[in-house]
């Protein structure tokens, strides 16, 4: 007897073991074996939180340990993307400033609340304690285009758009004097990058636009923290591989006229040796290559993704 494969992440219940370490002189890296990560500048006179965590609950074990090392404020939280599993802790910091490029606004207006309904449903665990957020969206209090600095009393804080890759609005956080980059899910390691909101033609170039920067070391958006600029290097080359080869594989397929059921089982046989190993390899994969598919053939912007449309996609390609 067949038995159903679940969807997505539903059946992922493992808790994952939390390490906080620090980087560099002002940056940590709150990280979870592949869960998604948080970055944390600890300047002068305030602290700078970059990705929230997906729940208030969830937030207070960041701000928890954050209070191990500093009692300073928490002035800024920066959303790196729009991505609920990024966002929605955002309450509990109680920030001064919720800070987003104005791409991420406009798609949080497009599709926020469609959003949030579809990553909930898709992967419950990265919810942890859901009743916890509030109702509605969370919204950025100030926007930027392009580039914006802040100063931590001293200690210069960049936040900039090098491009498009893992969405539209993708924003990093960027300290210069200690040549320190928080990613968000523009750079991942050791897991597999999520591109069901990406632009595949642009994510590799995003990614040697981070790489002139000459990082020392990088917060990733899950995996572990890369401390030294070899490992960074291995990041940003990983994570461009990738994207790099689903791209070519689905190319070739629709070249070849072949539907998105076999290009996305072509492209799942070609990548599993290489990549079957990183962490939710088989949760992205369905949603990365239907966008491939779809920038690969009739949309040049990625389709907003229901709770409603992840079923149907994950009948048609692993039902």
């Amino acid at each position: 007897m067949t038995q159903t494969k679940k969807f997505a992440s539903q059946a992922d219940l493992e808790e994952k073991k939390v390490t906080f370490s620090q980087i560099s002189e002002h940056a940590w890296a709150y990280t979870a074996e592949g869960d998604p990560n948080t970055g944390i500048i600890i300047g002068d006179d305030a602290v700078l939180v970059a990705d929230t965590q997906a729940t208030p609950a969830m937030a207070a074990d960041v701000i928890r340990r954050i209070r191990e090392v500093t009692d300073k404020p928490i002035k800024y939280v920066v959303l790196t993307h729009y991505h609920a599993v990024r966002v929605l802790g955002a309450s509990a910091y109680k920030p001064q400033q919720i800070i987003a490029s104005q791409d991420t606004y406009d798609l949080i207006v497009e599709r926020g609340e469609h959003d949030k309904a579809s990553e909930i449903g898709r992967f419950p665990r990265l919810f942890s304690n859901v009743e916890t957020v509030p109702p509605g969206m969370t919204w950025p209090t100030m926007t930027f285009a392009g580039k914006m600095t802040l100063w931590l009393g001293k200690l210069e804080v960049q936040l900039l758009q090098l491009g498009r890759g893992h969405t539209k609005g993708d924003t990093i956080v960027w300290v210069p004097e200690e040549r320190v980059l928080l990613s968000g899910d523009l750079v991942e390691f050791g897991a597999t990058p999520y591109a069901g909101d990406a632009y595949f033609k642009d994510w590799p170039q995003t990614l040697d636009n981070l790489a002139a920067l000459k990082p020392k070391a990088l917060v990733p958006g899950r995996g572990a923290a890369l401390t030294t600029p070899a490992d960074v290097a291995k990041g940003l080359s990983e994570t461009r591989d990738f994207i790099a080869d689903v791209y070519s594989n689905v190319q070739k397929g629709v070249a070849a006229g072949k539907d998105l059921n076999v290009v996305y089982k072509d492209t799942f046989a070609a990548l599993k040796p290489k990549y079957g190993h990183w962490v939710i390899f088989d949760h992205c994969m369905p949603f990365d290559v239907t966008r491939c598919y779809d920038e690969a053939t009739k949309y040049t912007d990625p389709r907003i993704w229901t709770a409603e449309r992840d079923i149907e996609m994950w009948k048609t390609l692993e039902g």
